[in-house]
């Protein structure tokens, strides 16, 4: 046995258990997975019975996804969606470095301010952020239309500042008060020495935050003025709804909009997996 069974108390007779409990779950998570992917590999695209395995591989639904300007949507969201991450990450290594290794007049507030963001559900702010976003306060500026009006508002996830502050509260003070009487700079103190020690961190925001920009619907909703301005999640739920494309068309544009996601949690998996570990250890 190893310490993971240990920990969860399984003994060598709880091993049947165990590999029925790992199938369910198997069955549970995959099962979605590999009938979108057969799906749109099977010729009989027209056809609503899915299965776990195509009668006739082919590579059809996606032409007609191509029709559709699949790749077009793809690379408008990747376009958004690495900008968005840029930015969001860079806030939030500021803002965590702020609140974790400063103490100032109101940082309780400010706390209290971005847990709030996280509690509001986008529902109710579509409203006054459409209107924002069509006039921004003291510039008189429209982002309608544009792919800052999406980039901006995903700039700031509370979620990843908390992630990050909670990281850089456990780097050791003799560290930083080290680095201190060497005379490093704030910047470089962060770049070179707390950086570094929260790349777990970065690892687990870094995807979170690609997911969470990726699978934005609402707003891209919101802030397109045409069709061309949507991004793949809304293009996706166009196609669901038209006539004329079938479910393997369907499927074949999901799979296009799987792939991004799973390229970048396989990169950075073992950041985040050291990431939530090191979390719930110090948890």
């Amino acid at each position: 046995m190893n310490r993971f069974d240990t920990a969860l108390g399984w003994t060598t007779r709880g091993r049947p258990l165990r590999a029925l409990l790992c199938a369910i779950a198997l069955f549970v998570f995959a099962g979605p997975f590999l009938l979108v992917l057969s799906g749109a590999f099977d010729d009989h695209g027209q056809s609503t019975r899915l299965s776990f395995w195509p009668n006739e591989l082919t590579w059809a639904n996606f032409t007609v996804a191509g029709d559709r300007g699949i790749w077009s949507y793809l690379g408008h969201s990747l376009v958004i969606v690495g900008g968005g991450l840029l930015l969001q990450i860079a806030v939030s290594v500021f803002a965590a470095y702020a609140i974790a290794r400063r103490r100032f007049r109101g940082q309780a507030v400010v706390m209290l301010a971005i847990l709030l963001t996280m509690m509001l559900p986008e529902e109710v702010i579509a409203i006054p952020l459409s209107l924002v976003i069509g006039d921004l306060p003291g510039l008189g500026l429209s982002l309608k239309g544009s792919a800052l009006g999406v980039i901006l508002p995903v700039g700031i996830w509370g979620f990843s500042i908390l992630v990050m502050s909670e990281f850089m509260k456990e780097i050791p003070d003799e560290i930083i008060e080290a680095a201190k009487l060497d005379g490093v700079g704030e910047l470089r103190m962060l770049w070179r020495i707390v950086l570094p020690l929260s790349r777990s961190a970065l690892g687990v925001i870094t995807v979170f935050g690609f997911i969470m920009i990726w699978d934005q619907y609402l707003l891209p909703l919101i802030v397109a003025e045409n069709q061309s301005d949507y991004t793949i999640t809304v293009a996706l739920a166009l196609m669901r709804v038209d006539n004329v494309v079938g479910p393997g068309a369907v499927l074949a544009g999901s799979v296009v909009a799987l792939v991004p996601s799973l390229i970048v949690y396989l990169l950075l998996q073992r950041s985040l997996v050291r990431g939530i570990t090191a979390g719930a250890t110090k948890g």
